[in-house]
């Protein structure tokens, strides 16, 4: 997942809201940052932020930006902003979302005598593609709706040129786009988080396929929102900062509720200590440790400067370092411990087994039962950039180690009360090598969550998607 920001300043310039604003979403991308501000014209960067932080990056080109409109991103995948001469004037553009027909779409559009500048190893830039699709439209608001036509998958977007800031959420509402206002600027953002330092108020959540332009006097309605809601049920579990909240719901909250859902169902085990896997797991594990009154401690601390997501990283292979490299364990409180350990999920089951569980156990750990605060996985995300393959899900594993073959028909393997579910746990418990293992079912995640279930994308857990 991506993060985009964007904000205007109705007497002066925007760099230092847009500098901060944009930074306050690295924790959703690790591959590029970009900034782009419109002020006599346009000014842009864009900066791998692979090997390095967003602050670092950009602290010397906020300085010399000069416009008192911009936006911003953290990508998790494209080189972004994209700038692009169009019919309708010179615009900006970023994103955050996947295309799941991108392949498809660059090939009509070069087969009708387009072209693509930013192609690499045969892949679209999303940003691009979005671009040059709104500018097939009759006007901004025609090309953005006319993109949201074509697409499958997500894209929300932020538009600059000279008439302000254009605003789209995707049409599934799978991703958030939030708007807030102070005395003399307006601001818009992926992530709640971003505004209150910055003192910005919240004052619109934008509704599913809603678009507007925020300019110096406001925010003009330019298509109101649809009836469909999707929104990633990831946020609260894991992707979303904690300080954020997405439809007025906040996600440390929710993420306590998880943990205390959790230690209800454990009235037949005892344990000495609660834990999180940081950072991401410690809200969890403090609304377990409430639940249950055991003392809430930290076994493995997160060594947080210089590394990041293990998550959000695309290859494997760093996402294997990170995991192994930052999370540093204490001894002296593992040692001798029966330890709950409270995890936003369970992926593949590589860093836990390999980089958390093995820490644990090297520490003296007498035993460790894992909690996840979701579901097992069983799909592979369709509107983000996260796990691209079926066969990489802990859960997919156990079930071909199970049934000796993949089989398409998982449904019993998702019913928390079948026989068939249990011998998947226990599979996944003995392959992870823990103690026990006891995974939070839908029911009790969408109740944490505190959303009717059909506003929720549950994709990752039932396969099941919305129609637009």
């Amino acid at each position: 997942m991506s993060g985009i920001f964007g904000v205007i300043s109705k007497k002066s310039d925007c760099a230092q809201d847009l500098f901060y604003g944009t930074d306050y979403h690295s924790h959703l991308g690790t591959q590029y940052g970009g900034m782009a501000v419109l002020g006599k014209k346009f000014t842009r960067q864009i900066h791998d932020l692979s090997q390095t932080q967003f602050k670092s990056k950009f602290y010397e080109d906020y300085k010399r930006i000069k416009g008192n409109k911009g936006i911003g991103v953290i990508s998790d995948f494209d080189e972004q902003p994209i700038y692009l001469e169009s019919k309708f004037g010179p615009f900006c553009i970023v994103t955050n979302g996947l295309v799941g027909n991108a392949k498809a779409l660059m090939k009509k559009f070069l087969k009708e005598g387009g072209s693509f500048s930013e192609v690499s190893k045969g892949a679209v830039n999303i940003s691009e593609l979005a671009a040059k699709l709104i500018s097939k439209g009759n006007n901004f608001v025609d090309g953005i709706e006319k993109m949201f036509d074509v697409i499958d998958g997500s894209c929300s977007l932020l538009l600059l040129n000279k008439e302000g800031i254009y605003a789209a959420r995707d049409r599934l509402g799978y991703t958030p786009l939030v708007i807030g206002k102070k005395q003399d600027a307006w601001a818009v953002t992926t992530e709640t988080s971003a505004f209150p330092n910055l003192g910005f108020e919240i004052t619109k959540h934008l509704e599913p396929g809603e678009i507007v332009l925020i300019n110096e006097k406001g925010i003009l309605n330019k298509k109101p929102g649809g009836k469909t809601n999707q929104i990633c049920s990831f946020l609260w579990i894991y992707t979303g900062f904690p300080a954020s909240s997405y439809e007025g719901i906040n996600a440390e909250i929710t993420r306590e509720r998880c943990g205390r859902a959790l230690a209800k169902t454990d009235k037949d085990i005892e344990v000495d200590i609660v834990a999180g896997v940081p950072d991401s797991g410690t809200a969890h594990a403090i609304g377990y440790a409430m639940e249950s009154g055991k003392p809430y401690r930290r076994p493995l601390v997160k060594y947080t400067p210089g590394y990041g997501r293990s998550y959000t990283p695309p290859s494997q292979q760093t996402r294997d370092l990170i995991a192994k490299m930052k999370l540093v364990p204490i001894k002296e409180i593992i040692n001798g411990n029966r330890i709950a350990v409270c995890e936003d999920s369970i992926v593949r089951g590589t860093q836990l087994k390999n980089f958390t569980v093995k820490k644990l156990w090297e520490g003296g750990a007498k035993e460790i039962h894992v909690r996840p605060a979701c579901p097992p996985l069983m799909f592979p995300c369709r509107f983000n950039l996260s796990t691209r393959s079926i066969n990489e899900l802990a859960a997919r594993k156990a079930i071909r180690a199970i049934e000796g073959k993949d089989i398409n028909d998982v449904s019993k393997y998702m019913d928390h009360t079948s026989k068939e579910y249990k011998k998947m746990i226990e599979w996944i418990a003995k392959d992870l090598e823990v103690t026990t293992l006891r995974y939070q079912t839908i029911e009790n995640m969408v109740k944490a969550i505190g959303l009717d279930k059909e506003k929720l994308c549950l994709y990752c857990w039932t396969g099941k998607e919305a129609k637009k």
